[in-house]
């Protein structure tokens, strides 16, 4: 079995450690503990990992969030991977720093990255796991809260964070997907 595990997230230093690549940054951390190595490929950096029999392969887009669906287009045509085994790791402002919500379908929620997806993939019919952010922001600044680094005791959370998205991703291409939100939706 086969699975692109899709981390959204902008490249460049700049926006390194901001809430926006959480996906990006979970990825890392996934590639980091089981010692797979990042090679920059067709629109996005890639690499592959083995778990339980199955082959994930971890893309982080290089085309900046908002044309993502460019990169998840053409990697789920070049592995032939169906839409049930494509899993795309998101920020979200809707949902409290921290929280993690595992999706079979559901609409962009005004995420550029999404919408994207939706627009060049063929509809909102695939797997997402939604990574919360917070909206600690005033009004009208959304995009500079998104944008912005994670504060000192978020960034001391994100490692728990993310190991327990880890193991959401795991769950989704061992359980399934019902299993999985089951278990570990918050």
């Amino acid at each position: 079995m086969k699975y692109l595990i899709v981390g959204l997230g902008n490249i460049g230093p700049e926006y390194e450690l901001t809430r926006h690549n959480i996906g990006f940054l979970t990825l890392d951390r996934l590639a980091e503990k089981t010692g797979a190595d990042w090679k920059s490929d067709r629109l996005a950096f890639k690499t592959e990992i083995k778990h339980k029999g199955r082959t994930l392969h971890l893309i982080k887009p290089t085309t900046y969030m908002n044309l993502s669906g460019k990169a998840v287009n053409y990697w789920m045509k070049d592995l032939n991977i169906q839409k049930e085994n494509l899993l795309v790791l998101v920020d979200d402002v809707a949902i409290p720093f921290g929280k993690l919500r595992m999706r079979a379908k559901g609409s962009s929620a005004g995420h550029n990255g999404l919408k994207n997806i939706e627009s060049l993939c063929g509809g909102q019919d695939y797997p997402r796991l939604r990574m919360g952010i917070g909206d600690d922001f005033p009004k009208g600044r959304q995009v500079d809260y998104v944008l912005g680094r994670f504060t000192q005791n978020e960034f001391d959370e994100l490692p728990i964070v993310m190991d327990k998205a880890i193991e959401m991703i795991f769950g989704f291409c061992t359980i399934g997907i019902s299993q999985t939100m089951t278990q570990f939706n918050d």
